[in-house]
């Protein structure tokens, strides 16, 4: 079994026990659609008309808010079960949503250069060759797409357990060269059955840029709870960051941009 075979089947068992990436996007949520996706100010005020590609992003939530607010959307997910609630949201929402089964790191049903904007969940540990996923969507960027993506951290990755002094201790190598992560007894931020890799810095920006992208922004987003007890995921969100943002801008392949200036490349908020 492949490694593409395991994590399709452990998202289609996430999707169907009500996982909390499972969670379609709430009537609360579409009142503001941008504002539930964007509270950096990375997004323009309006996406109407624009093309967007979720991807890995099944699950009936950014597709959704996506659609509602009015872009032309289309959704990637490896996992049938997860695309299956972005086309029962999208019926039941009275929404267009374009819907694509493929691995993020094959996107050959999709045409070169035609996406505005990219959003990426957290999704890049599971597949081995991070540099791969970069350049297909180099490929379906348009001259100055804006890709927003999250992924998790190298040392997050390499925690293997705590001690009894609850201090998190590192036991994964760094240099592990598209090894699929062992398992571990601290899965705070790993997903049940799924197959993981890590990825080293110089991997997750450095390829990135390599790719066709500069990078405009960079977050970590806080995970941690001054109350959370030892053992609890935000307990060790306080020591370690488990996930980084980033917006990137695909560079014009000709060097200069051929398309007139839009409301997209210049955030308002």
């Amino acid at each position: 079994m492949t490694f593409q075979d395991r994590n399709r089947a452990a998202w289609n068992h996430l999707a169907d026990t009500g996982s909390q990436f499972a969670k379609v996007a709430t009537d609360e949520e579409l009142r503001d659609p941008l504002r539930t996706l964007d509270t950096r100010g990375w997004l323009p005020h309006s996406v109407k008309g624009l093309n967007v590609l979720c991807l890995a992003g099944g699950g009936g939530w950014q597709s959704i808010l996506y659609a509602v607010a009015g872009a032309n959307v289309t959704v990637v997910d490896l996992s049938p079960q997860m695309l299956a609630l972005d086309r029962r949201e999208a019926e039941r929402r009275r929404v267009s949503v374009r819907i694509v089964a493929t691995s993020m790191d094959d996107l050959s049903p999709l045409d070169e250069a035609s996406f505005d904007l990219i959003h990426q969940p957290v999704s890049t540990c599971y597949v081995p060759d991070i540099g791969r996923v970069y350049r297909e969507i180099a490929r379906v960027a348009k001259d100055n797409a804006v890709y927003i993506s999250q992924h998790k951290q190298p040392t997050s990755l390499q925690v293997v357990r705590r001690d009894q002094r609850d201090h998190y201790v590192i036991g994964v190598e760094y240099y592990c060269e598209g090894k699929p992560l062992p398992p571990t007894a601290d899965t705070s931020y790993r997903e049940d059955g799924t197959v993981e890799y890590l990825h080293r810095w110089d991997q997750i920006v450095g390829e990135l840029c390599r790719s066709g992208f500069v990078i405009e922004d960079l977050r970590e987003p806080y995970r941690g709870d001054p109350n959370a007890p030892p053992g609890h995921f935000r307990h060790r969100g306080r020591y370690i960051p488990p996930y980084v943002r980033m917006k990137a801008r695909r560079v014009p392949r000709t060097g200069v941009s051929s398309q007139p200036e839009s409301r997209l490349w210049t955030p308002d908020r």
